[in-house]
């Protein structure tokens, strides 16, 4: 027979609490979760929910002292939304690094001005970046890397458990600003076959105007790079969609191993 006063003692509330907060951290953050206009209220009751499911196998496995102050409990929230949100934001850099990408080549095409609301980002974004977002979405679901996530999380409980600890090691700090400066390299891998292909068509039409500077060269240039920059992209889709599924499996192989 359950101990109602034992279940819900200030300990076993506290922990949920805590458990609670390193999963919004993680909702806040993470791809499809944050990106996505998902219901605030829906969100919170996932994360309640999942919290629920975790509860026993955390109390199982961590001594929690609770703390007998409001800084004390403040202070272990906030370290709790902290590593939830850091674990999202190194997933979210895979997309970020795909729009990045896009948005160059992009603008190369003469894209610039069809910008229409994007609700994976909640700004701004050319229609063909949005085309893109949700194909790495579709890849991320595909790929079951949600699944990563929840299971990160969870392991996450046992390498940096609840308490007063400081989870952020300068190793793991320095690790994270490194998953950081590869959006780079994501957005130029992304971007260079179809901006290296338009640019080289640009060089053409420069050398084509001044060999025939009767042609209204700014009114050819502007339909040809949107129909060879929307060709390329359809040419391309089957490779950019593997080097996604490459990039989105080491990136949860490497937040796996980082916390």
């Amino acid at each position: 027979m359950f101990n109602l006063d034992v279940l819900f003692s200030v300990s076993n509330i506290l922990l949920f609490m805590a458990i609670f907060t390193r999963l919004s951290g993680l909702f806040a953050s993470a791809p499809l979760f944050s990106t996505y206009p998902i219901p605030t209220q829906v969100k919170i009751w996932l994360a309640a929910c999942i919290a629920f499911i975790l509860f026993p196998i955390v109390q199982y496995n961590t001594v929690f002292v609770a703390p007998n102050s409001v800084p004390a409990l403040t202070l272990i929230l906030f370290k709790e939304f902290v590593i939830g949100f850091a674990m999202g934001y190194c997933a979210n850099l895979v997309f970020v690094g795909i729009e990045l990408g896009v948005n160059t080549f992009a603008i190369q095409m003469g894209l610039s001005a069809d910008q229409a609301l994007n609700p994976t980002s909640g700004g701004n974004s050319p229609v063909i970046t949005q085309a893109y977002t949700y194909l790495a979405s579709m890849l991320f679901i595909a790929l079951g890397a949600h699944q990563w996530l929840f299971s990160a999380i969870y392991n996450s409980f046992k390498t940096m458990p609840i308490g007063y600890t400081f989870a952020f090691s300068p190793a793991m700090i320095g690790h994270i600003v490194e998953l950081s400066g590869q959006i780079f390299s994501i957005g130029l891998g992304i971007a260079l076959p179809i901006f290296g292909i338009l640019f080289i068509t640009d060089i053409l039409l420069g050398f084509t105007s001044k060999m025939m500077p009767q042609m209204n060269i700014f009114m050819v240039s502007i339909p040809l790079k949107i129909y060879l920059g929307l060709l390329l992209s359809l040419i391309f889709l089957r490779p950019m969609a593997e080097y996604i599924t490459v990039l989105i499996e080491r990136f949860m192989v490497q937040i796996a191993g980082l916390f």
